[in-house]
């Protein structure tokens, strides 16, 4: 066993599995490279990564490199480093985009990690851009970063893709970068978190005022429910803002948003797209748990309460062991292209559901990298 701060355990047993799936990673993701180059897929149809199906937005090109990355440490350094290397610099240019709100989820799986291995900075440059570029979505009015879908908007995905911007600011000193996403941190906290720790998906306010008008959502069932994955998000991504800062007000978020998630899925282990709707399309979604039981494992590394830690990382490795069950992975379905079953990219627009998607696929490697001894803290402040 492997014991980490706060007296967390990895079992053996985690970890057995774990060096298994990652094996069933390396097949599919070198399949995928080999049938498919240079093509980065957000979601299977009918299990198969390249169809016509609608994109929505453009915010998963670095979730295959960083796959990759991961599978450069624990398979085969020889054959994935090149290749992590190839898939992350086919992302130059994308640090100075100001159409997305995910520049976290493009550079720091990649282009971060490249830099941890070498020390090139010029390589960190491009991720210290990229969190100025994400920098420049903020409303300096109403104290928001916008959303890619419209300028009164902003989205709970985008507390995870915060990192970068605080790391920006932490590299160049730049006070001005680390109030804009110090206020957008607060203003997430203030407006799109409820009272029992529940998350909205996205917030409205006018922009000749700047006054806080509505709660809804994209993804969710309702305004008023809760979207499981952006739970995932909020929870993990307020996790990172207190490892940056040490600001308690951020880990009491992380804590409330996490307690909330658990509570809702309890021995399930495995969420739903959202716990309030009666009739869901598909009973789970595997995704948000996946990036959950990453979340949790940050976050039982991150609390000064040994309960807490060990609370959050029992059901971080249970969701683990649960997810790389045969219930969910592809093990003994060869014609199923991705790894990780049974998630879902947008119920409303009935897009990607029930099939593997690229963020579930990356959150669930990084789980496995955690477990087997990888960088636990999405920062390393």
């Amino acid at each position: 066993m492997t014991q980490l701060k706060n007296g967390v355990v990895i079992p053996e047993a985690t970890k057995v599995r774990a060096k298994e799936v990652l094996g069933l990673f390396d097949q599919k993701v070198r399949a995928l490279a080999t049938n498919h180059p240079d093509y980065f897929p957000l979601f299977t149809e009918n299990g198969k990564w390249k169809h016509g199906k609608e994109p929505w937005t453009n915010w998963c090109e670095g979730f295959l490199g960083g796959q990759m990355w991961i599978l450069a440490d624990h398979i085969d350094k020889d054959y994935w480093r090149p290749k992590a290397e190839h898939y992350s610099s086919l992302l130059k240019g994308r640090e100075f985009d100001r159409e997305v709100h995910d520049l976290g989820f493009t550079f720091w799986p990649t282009w971060k990690k490249w830099y941890k291995e070498t020390g090139d900075l010029e390589i960190n440059k491009v991720v210290v851009e990229a969190g100025k570029t994400m920098s420049l979505r903020f409303n300096k009015k109403a104290g928001f970063l916008r959303s890619f879908l419209a300028e009164d908007s902003t989205f709970i995905d985008i507390m995870m893709n915060v990192g970068i911007i605080f790391y920006a600011a932490q590299e160049l000193k730049d006070a001005g970068i680390r109030e804009i996403v110090d206020t957008h941190c607060l203003q997430t906290r203030r407006y799109m978190v409820r009272g029992d720790g529940s998350t909205t998906h996205e917030g409205i306010f006018d922009l000749e005022t700047g006054v806080f008008l509505r709660q809804t959502t994209q993804q969710g069932w309702r305004d008023d429910s809760s979207w499981a994955r952006g739970q995932a998000w909020a929870l993990y991504g307020f996790g990172t803002c207190y490892a940056f800062t040490g600001d308690k007000r951020y880990l009491e978020v992380a804590q409330a948003t996490a307690d909330f998630f658990i509570e809702r899925t309890g021995n399930r282990l495995i969420a739903p797209n959202d716990w309030e709707e009666p009739n869901p399309i598909l009973p789970v979604e595997t995704s948000a748990s996946a990036i959950t039981a990453s979340g949790l494992l940050q976050l039982s590394q991150l609390v000064d309460n040994e309960v807490d830690a060990q609370r959050y990382a029992k059901f971080a490795i249970d969701s683990i062991n649960e997810l790389c069950s045969d219930k969910y992975v592809s093990l003994n379905d060869p014609n199923w292209e991705g790894v990780l079953k049974h998630g879902s990219y947008h119920e409303q627009k009935r897009l990607g559901v029930d099939e593997s998607v690229m963020w579930g696929e990356y959150f669930f490697a990084e789980c496995l990298d955690k477990v087997l001894g990888g960088e636990i803290l999405y920062t390393n402040r």
